[in-house]
Protein backbone atom coordinates (compact mmCIF):
# COMPACT_ATOMS: atom_id res chain seq x y z
CA UNK A 1 0.00 0.00 0.00
CA UNK A 2 1.28 3.28 -0.73
CA UNK A 3 2.52 5.74 2.00
CA UNK A 4 1.46 9.00 2.02
CA UNK A 5 2.67 11.70 3.74
CA UNK A 6 -0.37 13.10 5.22
CA UNK A 7 -3.78 11.33 6.62
CA UNK A 8 -7.52 11.29 5.26
CA UNK A 9 -8.02 13.23 7.98
CA UNK A 10 -5.61 16.19 6.26
CA UNK A 11 -7.33 15.82 3.15
CA UNK A 12 -10.58 16.51 4.90
CA UNK A 13 -9.49 19.45 6.88
CA UNK A 14 -8.70 21.05 3.47
CA UNK A 15 -12.72 20.70 2.16
CA UNK A 16 -12.66 24.19 5.00
CA UNK A 17 -11.16 26.53 2.83
CA UNK A 18 -12.55 27.17 -0.84
CA UNK A 19 -10.06 26.66 -4.34
CA UNK A 20 -8.80 30.13 -4.22
CA UNK A 21 -7.91 30.50 -0.54
CA UNK A 22 -5.87 26.85 -1.23
CA UNK A 23 -4.15 28.86 -4.13
CA UNK A 24 -3.18 31.30 -2.27
CA UNK A 25 -1.82 29.14 0.29
CA UNK A 26 0.88 27.45 -2.20
CA UNK A 27 1.99 30.87 -3.12
CA UNK A 28 3.23 30.56 0.84
CA UNK A 29 3.99 26.95 0.73
CA UNK A 30 5.06 25.98 -2.19
CA UNK A 31 6.08 29.15 -4.44
CA UNK A 32 7.29 27.28 -7.22
CA UNK A 33 3.48 26.14 -8.27
CA UNK A 34 2.15 29.89 -8.64
CA UNK A 35 1.76 29.49 -12.20
CA UNK A 36 1.02 26.62 -12.88
CA UNK A 37 -0.95 23.54 -11.86
CA UNK A 38 -4.86 24.98 -11.52
CA UNK A 39 -7.61 24.79 -14.38
CA UNK A 40 -7.20 27.86 -16.23
CA UNK A 41 -11.12 27.68 -17.86
CA UNK A 42 -14.27 27.36 -16.44
CA UNK A 43 -16.65 24.54 -15.98
CA UNK A 44 -19.90 24.15 -15.42
CA UNK A 45 -20.38 22.69 -12.00
CA UNK A 46 -23.07 20.19 -10.98
CA UNK A 47 -23.41 21.47 -7.78
CA UNK A 48 -22.59 24.95 -6.90
CA UNK A 49 -23.23 25.35 -3.45
CA UNK A 50 -21.25 21.94 -2.57
CA UNK A 51 -18.40 22.47 -0.27
CA UNK A 52 -15.23 21.60 -2.03
CA UNK A 53 -13.74 18.31 -2.74
CA UNK A 54 -10.43 16.81 -1.89
CA UNK A 55 -8.78 13.43 -2.99
CA UNK A 56 -6.21 11.21 -4.66
CA UNK A 57 -6.20 11.60 -8.57
CA UNK A 58 -7.46 8.51 -10.33
CA UNK A 59 -6.69 9.51 -13.99
CA UNK A 60 -7.79 8.70 -17.23
CA UNK A 61 -8.80 9.19 -20.45
CA UNK A 62 -12.01 8.87 -22.97
CA UNK A 63 -13.53 9.35 -26.63
CA UNK A 64 -16.82 9.59 -27.51
CA UNK A 65 -16.91 10.82 -31.10
CA UNK A 66 -16.87 7.76 -33.02
CA UNK A 67 -17.33 3.98 -32.03
CA UNK A 68 -14.20 2.61 -30.26
CA UNK A 69 -13.51 0.45 -32.96
CA UNK A 70 -13.39 -2.27 -30.07
CA UNK A 71 -15.44 -5.50 -29.44
CA UNK A 72 -17.85 -4.94 -27.40
CA UNK A 73 -15.99 -7.18 -25.15
CA UNK A 74 -12.93 -4.82 -25.07
CA UNK A 75 -15.23 -2.47 -24.58
CA UNK A 76 -16.60 -4.07 -21.40
CA UNK A 77 -13.22 -5.18 -20.11
CA UNK A 78 -11.89 -1.54 -20.70
CA UNK A 79 -14.56 -0.35 -18.46
CA UNK A 80 -14.18 -2.95 -15.84
CA UNK A 81 -10.11 -2.38 -15.74
CA UNK A 82 -11.39 1.54 -15.19
CA UNK A 83 -13.76 0.83 -12.50
CA UNK A 84 -11.09 -1.54 -10.54
CA UNK A 85 -8.10 0.93 -11.11
CA UNK A 86 -10.29 3.49 -9.49
CA UNK A 87 -12.01 1.37 -6.47
CA UNK A 88 -7.63 0.54 -5.57
CA UNK A 89 -7.51 4.05 -3.65
CA UNK A 90 -6.08 4.23 -0.11
CA UNK A 91 -7.62 7.26 0.59
CA UNK A 92 -10.72 9.17 -0.93
CA UNK A 93 -10.39 9.73 -4.77
CA UNK A 94 -10.87 12.68 -7.24
CA UNK A 95 -11.62 11.49 -10.83
CA UNK A 96 -9.51 13.54 -13.56
CA UNK A 97 -11.08 12.75 -17.06
CA UNK A 98 -9.95 13.95 -20.17
CA UNK A 99 -11.61 13.95 -22.83
CA UNK A 100 -9.33 13.32 -26.25
CA UNK A 101 -12.45 13.81 -28.87
CA UNK A 102 -11.54 17.25 -31.00
CA UNK A 103 -14.52 18.55 -29.71
CA UNK A 104 -14.43 17.61 -26.53
CA UNK A 105 -17.73 16.68 -24.45
CA UNK A 106 -19.23 15.20 -27.36
CA UNK A 107 -20.64 12.47 -25.65
CA UNK A 108 -21.73 12.35 -21.48
CA UNK A 109 -19.68 9.56 -19.57
CA UNK A 110 -21.09 10.95 -16.15
CA UNK A 111 -24.59 10.49 -15.23
CA UNK A 112 -27.13 9.01 -12.70
CA UNK A 113 -25.44 5.53 -13.14
CA UNK A 114 -22.05 6.37 -13.36
CA UNK A 115 -22.10 9.01 -10.47
CA UNK A 116 -23.68 6.70 -8.27
CA UNK A 117 -20.21 3.52 -9.35
CA UNK A 118 -17.74 5.64 -8.77
CA UNK A 119 -19.28 7.40 -5.25
CA UNK A 120 -19.50 3.64 -3.92
CA UNK A 121 -15.81 2.98 -5.38
CA UNK A 122 -14.59 5.51 -2.91
CA UNK A 123 -14.44 8.73 -5.69
CA UNK A 124 -16.09 12.39 -4.50
CA UNK A 125 -16.66 13.66 -8.15
CA UNK A 126 -15.14 14.13 -10.82
CA UNK A 127 -13.25 16.66 -13.19
CA UNK A 128 -13.25 17.00 -16.91
CA UNK A 129 -13.38 18.32 -19.90
CA UNK A 130 -15.50 15.86 -20.73
CA UNK A 131 -19.82 16.25 -20.36
CA UNK A 132 -22.10 15.07 -18.00
CA UNK A 133 -26.05 14.88 -18.00
CA UNK A 134 -28.85 13.59 -15.39
CA UNK A 135 -27.84 16.85 -13.36
CA UNK A 136 -31.19 15.84 -10.77
CA UNK A 137 -30.21 12.35 -10.29
CA UNK A 138 -26.46 12.30 -9.58
CA UNK A 139 -25.96 10.59 -6.75
CA UNK A 140 -26.33 12.68 -3.55
CA UNK A 141 -22.93 14.25 -2.55
CA UNK A 142 -20.80 13.27 -6.02
CA UNK A 143 -19.44 16.67 -7.36
CA UNK A 144 -18.23 16.80 -11.43
CA UNK A 145 -16.79 19.85 -12.88
CA UNK A 146 -16.97 19.69 -16.79
CA UNK A 147 -19.59 20.66 -19.27
CA UNK A 148 -23.71 19.52 -19.83
CA UNK A 149 -24.96 17.09 -22.85
CA UNK A 150 -27.59 15.22 -23.04
CA UNK A 151 -26.08 12.24 -25.00
CA UNK A 152 -23.88 9.43 -24.39
CA UNK A 153 -22.70 9.55 -28.28
CA UNK A 154 -20.38 6.97 -28.47
CA UNK A 155 -18.24 7.41 -25.08
CA UNK A 156 -16.01 4.97 -24.13
CA UNK A 157 -12.86 4.72 -21.99
CA UNK A 158 -9.56 4.92 -23.62
CA UNK A 159 -6.80 4.54 -20.93
CA UNK A 160 -6.03 5.07 -17.41
CA UNK A 161 -3.34 5.81 -14.97
CA UNK A 162 -1.55 7.89 -17.11
CA UNK A 163 -1.13 11.69 -16.98
CA UNK A 164 -3.85 13.82 -18.24
CA UNK A 165 -4.09 17.32 -18.87
CA UNK A 166 -7.82 19.08 -18.35
CA UNK A 167 -8.16 22.89 -18.81
CA UNK A 168 -4.80 23.57 -18.37
CA UNK A 169 -4.23 21.81 -15.04
CA UNK A 170 -1.43 18.47 -15.38
CA UNK A 171 -2.56 16.24 -13.14
CA UNK A 172 -1.08 12.71 -12.74
CA UNK A 173 -2.20 9.48 -10.70
CA UNK A 174 -2.00 9.87 -6.83
CA UNK A 175 -1.53 13.60 -7.22
CA UNK A 176 -3.86 15.54 -4.28
CA UNK A 177 -7.00 17.17 -6.13
CA UNK A 178 -8.84 19.95 -4.21
CA UNK A 179 -11.99 21.63 -6.19
CA UNK A 180 -15.10 23.61 -6.30
CA UNK A 181 -17.24 25.94 -8.07
CA UNK A 182 -13.72 28.03 -8.99
CA UNK A 183 -12.03 25.08 -10.50
CA UNK A 184 -9.15 22.82 -9.35
CA UNK A 185 -5.75 22.54 -8.28
CA UNK A 186 -3.18 19.92 -7.56
CA UNK A 187 -1.62 20.33 -4.07
CA UNK A 188 1.95 18.99 -3.88
CA UNK A 189 2.00 16.06 -1.43
CA UNK A 190 5.01 17.17 0.71
CA UNK A 191 2.95 20.48 1.49
CA UNK A 192 -0.91 18.95 2.36
CA UNK A 193 -0.26 19.28 6.24
CA UNK A 194 1.12 22.88 5.59
CA UNK A 195 -1.45 24.35 3.77
CA UNK A 196 -3.93 25.33 7.20
CA UNK A 197 -1.13 27.01 9.02
CA UNK A 198 -0.78 29.07 5.72
CA UNK A 199 -4.16 29.93 5.45
CA UNK A 200 -3.95 30.97 8.74
CA UNK A 201 -1.39 33.50 8.37
CA UNK A 202 -2.90 34.74 5.10
CA UNK A 203 -6.00 35.16 6.74
CA UNK A 204 -4.56 37.46 9.57
CA UNK A 205 -2.72 39.29 6.79
CA UNK A 206 -5.21 40.15 4.97
CA UNK A 207 -7.69 41.05 7.83
CA UNK A 208 -5.98 44.04 8.69
CA UNK A 209 -6.53 45.72 4.85
CA UNK A 210 -9.83 44.27 5.24
CA UNK A 211 -11.10 46.18 8.30
CA UNK A 212 -9.16 49.18 7.23
CA UNK A 213 -11.09 48.63 3.85
CA UNK A 214 -14.42 48.31 5.61
CA UNK A 215 -14.55 51.65 7.89
CA UNK A 216 -15.50 54.82 7.82
CA UNK A 217 -13.07 57.22 6.85
CA UNK A 218 -10.51 54.49 4.78
CA UNK A 219 -8.32 56.73 2.73
CA UNK A 220 -4.87 56.19 0.70
CA UNK A 221 -3.00 57.05 3.67
CA UNK A 222 -4.83 54.44 5.81
CA UNK A 223 -4.75 51.84 2.88
CA UNK A 224 -0.70 52.32 2.84
CA UNK A 225 -0.93 52.31 6.90
CA UNK A 226 -2.32 48.81 6.43
CA UNK A 227 -0.51 47.54 4.20
CA UNK A 228 2.56 48.14 6.30
CA UNK A 229 1.21 46.41 9.23
CA UNK A 230 0.12 43.36 6.93
CA UNK A 231 3.79 43.26 5.88
CA UNK A 232 4.63 43.14 9.57
CA UNK A 233 2.65 39.78 10.43
CA UNK A 234 4.59 36.59 9.64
Amino acid sequence: MPQYPFTAADLEALKAWDTPTICNALEVVAPHKRGHGFSVRPFQVARPSAKPIVGLARVGTIRAAFPSGRSKEADRAARIGWYSYVADAALPSIVVLQDLDDVPGTGAFWGEVNSAVHLGLGAEGCVTNGSFRDIDALAPGFQILGVVNPSHAYVHIVDWNRPVTVHGMAVNHDDVIHADLHGAVVIPADVVTKIPAAVDLLTRKEAVILDMARAPGFNIEKLKAALSASDEIH
